[in-house]
C-alpha cells in the first residue's frame, strides 16, 4: 500500500483529501506546515507527497526546495496543490522541484491519474 504525505493547513481539505484517498487503497500521513512536511517526510519516507502551496511556517515552495536537496528525500516525487491557481503558479511550484502540479478543489479521477503515474516512475527505478 503506497504511504502518501499530504501536507495541508487547511483541515476540512486535509481531512476530505485524506478521507478519500484512504478509501482509493492508500495510507495517508498528514502535515499542517511545510517544516512539519519536512520533519514527517524524513522520518516516515512516504511514495509521494501532495504538498500545498499555501502553508504557515514554511511554504510548500521552500518545502520543497528543501525536500528536493536532500539526499534522503530528493527521489519521493511532489505534487504541488494549490487553490490560487494564477498565472506562472505551475512553472514556480515545477521550478521548486516539483513533479506535477494540480488545482483546488481537487477532482480526485484526475488527481489519482498524477498520483498513479508518478508512484509508477518511481517503482520503475
Amino acid at each position: 500500500m503506497p504511504k502518501l504525505l499530504l501536507v495541508e493547513d487547511n483541515e476540512m481539505n486535509r481531512d476530505m483529501l485524506s478521507r478519500r484517498l484512504k478509501r482509493k487503497g492508500y495510507d495517508v500521513v498528514v502535515a499542517v506546515d511545510g517544516e512539519e512536511g519536512i520533519n514527517i517526510s524524513h522520518a516516515e519516507q512516504p511514495d509521494l507527497i501532495l504538498m500545498d502551496i499555501s502553508l504557515p511556517v514554511l511554504d510548500g515552495l521552500e518545502a520543497t526546495r528543501q525536500l528536493k536537496t536532500h539526499p534522503q528525500t530528493a527521489q519521493i516525487p511532489i505534487i504541488a496543490l494549490t487553490a490560487h491557481a494564477m498565472s506562472g503558479d505551475r512553472e514556480r511550484s515545477l521550478a521548486a522541484g516539483c513533479d506535477d502540479y494540480d488545482t483546488k478543489p481537487i477532482e480526485l479521477p484526475r488527481l489519482l491519474t498524477k498520483i498513479e503515474a508518478l508512484l509508477s516512475t518511481v517503482s520503475s527505478r
